[in-house]
């Protein structure tokens, strides 16, 4: 029975394009996903616990830099059996995606760069500062490349951004908990294979990604046995083919073909040829990868999902590839565990609110900035400004 407050996927405004989403999704998984979905047909928010041996990935974002409704741009989160929770790039539009799942911001505060492209880090500032406004009360902990100039690089990045901010920032003083407003940018040699990220099991490691420039990087997630693969924006590399090995989960960056970007973005041969072919991977050459690569279940994103699109890059993906394999949509969900994988769509209402601040972290840190406040600890407006304040009678 329908509530006035009915979950609904975003992406799928009618049951219709729900349907098409996920018959496209469950197409390309292969004959396999029937059983493997039947446990738990769609992912409900905050309804399960991981067990202890169990992995979540959520698809936030999985399209391109070009501005849709349908599609935010790449965000990956991989949520783990101990509690605690990683993204992977936020690109522009993710945070409502991940607003919808209604976690709270003081566990959403790992970020993992793959590059500064603005499809991949465009809602790093609204995780940021929305998520200091949604009671997080911890620093922002942002990890990311080098460049080969310092101005390309992760933490030149974070201070530009913390300058941009800064009305918003210091307007909030003595307001809201000052630990939700440092940002920690965690720079790393783009240029190495190595450890960056390793505590309480989880071991994330970072590896040399060919993409427009120097400092593009992929990542690898380990834990408990279990393997998530994230390739951010690349061309098929050594490094990738090396890290990517005995993956569970594997997410690479598929493009659009060149006919789709000739007949359907109007890009000139010569442009759609470099674009994707040179700067991105192509599906074909993404299903070379999964074969190679063999992994539990292969996931490429970064390409509309459209019912005039998916179908011919899933063709191209076969012609490579004929193992496990789901087209990411937005707030798509793999629950993986040594025994198996189910893959499911996310259901959630549009009318979410921030999660409940009553918590002890929370209250702790409110507590540090109540009792006096003075012009040291306090935002305030001009005495000029202030006279202008107009006082109504509540009558």
């Amino acid at each position: 029975m329908l509530s006035l407050a009915t979950p609904k996927n975003k992406l799928s405004p009618t049951l219709f394009s729900l349907v098409i989403a996920i018959t496209l999704s469950l197409m390309a998984i292969g004959n396999s996903s029937a059983a493997e979905t039947q446990r738990r047909d769609f992912y409900f928010p905050n309804t399960e616990e991981l067990a202890e041996d169990e992995m979540r990935v959520i698809a936030l974002g999985t399209g391109t830099p070009h501005a849709r409704p349908a599609q935010a741009s790449a965000a990956w989160l991989v949520e783990l059996g101990n509690g605690e929770k990683f993204i992977f790039d936020i690109g522009k539009g993710a945070v409502d995606n991940l607003g919808a799942l209604e976690t709270s911001f003081n566990k959403l505060n790992k970020v993992f760069i793959s590059h500064l492209h603005m499809d991949h880090m465009g809602d790093l500032d609204a995780l940021y500062i929305g998520g200091w406004v949604s009671y997080r009360v911890v620093p922002l902990e942002v990890y990311g490349p080098s460049g080969k100039k310092r101005k390309y690089g992760t933490a030149y990045a974070m201070d530009r951004m913390k300058e941009m901010y800064s009305w918003d920032i210091d307007g909030r003083r003595g307001a809201i908990a000052k630990e939700g407003s440092i940002i920690n940018a965690h720079e790393f040699d783009y240029s190495k294979t190595q450890v960056i990220y390793d505590k309480d099991g989880v071991v994330i490691k970072s590896f040399p990604a060919i993409h427009v420039m120097d400092g593009a990087v992929s990542y690898s997630l380990e834990w408990k046995g279990l393997k998530f693969v994230y390739s951010g924006d690349t061309v098929p590399n050594r490094w990738f083919m090396e890290e990517g090995k005995d993956a569970d989960i594997l997410v690479h960056e598929c493009y659009f073909t060149v006919n789709q970007l000739i007949n359907k973005k109007g890009d000139s041969p010569e442009r759609a040829h470099r674009v994707g072919t040179v700067f991105h991977t192509p599906p074909i050459s993404c299903g070379k990868i999964f074969a190679e690569l063999e992994p539990r279940i292969a996931v490429p994103y970064h390409i509309f999902t459209d019912f005039d699109i998916a179908p011919e890059a899933i063709a191209d993906m076969r012609k490579n590839y004929g193992g496990k394999m789901a087209l990411a949509d937005d707030m798509m969900v793999w629950n993986i565990t040594k025994d198996e994988i189910v893959v499911r769509m996310t259901v959630y209402p549009d009318e979410v609110w921030p999660p409940n601040p009553d918590s002890e972290e929370v209250r702790g840190a409110d507590a540090k900035i109540s009792g006096p406040r003075n012009a040291t600890n306090k935002s305030k407006n001009s005495d000029w400004l202030e006279a202008g304040r107009e006082t109504f009678d509540e009558e």
